[in-house]
């Protein structure tokens, strides 16, 4: 049964990056070009109102400081990066440069959680990142210097903020809705004005850009944001992490649906290399019955539940 439950809730947290992995098609074929800020101000800061509203509660003591902390992290500057990659680089290659962070989640695990590194987790994590490489690559892919280094940006955000999520869980008597809504607004707040001043607003707004707008918000923020905190809180931060590389396969397979992209037969070996890769870093049970006599799995094999994270 507990098998059954972490294998949901792997295949549940995996459809928040399969959802980002729409953002590059989204915003190459429905926003307005150029405006990577505004793009990431209206997903966020909606959303966040919203669940706000829902759940018209607010941070208190230490929670304030590690819901700014967060928010940057998790939105602000994670969007705005991604945005920015997403402008410059084809949508396949700001993938690939993005799907490094499981690495860097992996580091920042063995240093401020205390998970060991073990080889089977080095191993998903050079696989995943090849099976994207073979995915994503083509040989007219143009690289850019700032969408590469944006990129690069936006996986170190988005690791640092898996694992900090991870390290502190939620306040007790908070759900993920109202987690989600706190980081949202932060992240939108400090976007805004930003904004303003640096891209101001479109003298022309199309139906075409707000339904773009709107589906970035409703499903690519609020959606999508609730079920990958709710997956932190459940699962070990690497395999949360790994679990990014749907968006690349979403990325490619929207793609091959709606833009007609052939798929090569090095594009469907990284397919099964990055599906290889997310089973390799799931968690499994690994009792005996030695151990279940010894107690419970340690923490770091298992999941920090997502109220009672290490403080």
């Amino acid at each position: 049964m507990k098998g059954n439950r972490l294998a949901l809730d792997a295949v549940l947290t995996a459809l928040a990056p399969a959802v980002w992995g729409s953002t590059y098609l989204v915003t190459t074929e429905l926003l307005p070009p150029g405006r990577p800020l505004l793009a990431s101000t209206v997903r966020a800061l909606p959303a966040g109102l919203v669940l706000l509203t829902v759940g018209r509660v607010l941070p208190r003591g230490v929670w304030w400081w590690r819901a700014l902390v967060l928010g940057v992290l998790n939105i602000g500057a994670f969007f705005y990066l991604l945005f920015v990659a997403a402008y410059h680089l084809p949508g396949g290659v700001a993938a690939l440069v993005v799907a490094l962070q499981p690495m860097l989640v992996l580091l920042l695990a063995a240093f401020l959680l205390k998970d060991r590194i073990r080889p089977m987790q080095l191993a998903a994590c050079v696989l995943g990142v090849l099976g994207v490489a073979l995915l994503v690559l083509q040989p007219q892919a143009g690289v850019d210097a700032v969408g590469v280094l944006a990129g690069l940006g936006g996986a170190v955000c988005m690791a640092s903020g898996i694992v900090l999520t991870k390290r502190w869980g939620r306040p007790d008597g908070v759900g993920v809705l109202t987690f989600t809504g706190w980081q949202l607004t932060v992240g939108g707040l400090a976007l805004a004005p930003v904004t303003l001043v640096v891209e101001g607003l479109p003298s022309r707004i199309t139906g075409t850009n707000i339904a773009g707008f709107a589906y970035l918000s409703v499903i690519g923020a609020l959606f999508a944001y609730a079920i990958w905190f709710r997956g932190i809180g459940r699962l070990p931060a690497l395999a949360v992490s790994i679990l990014g590389f749907a968006s690349p396969l979403a990325a490619t397979g929207l793609g091959y649906v709606v833009l007609g992209q052939a798929l090569t037969p090095l594009q469907m070996t990284g397919t099964a290399a990055v599906v290889a890769a997310v089973a390799l870093a799931q968690p499994r049970q690994r009792r005996s019955a030695q151990a279940q006599a010894d107690g419970p799995v340690p923490e770091s094999d298992n999941h920090i539940p997502a109220g009672g994270g290490k403080l």
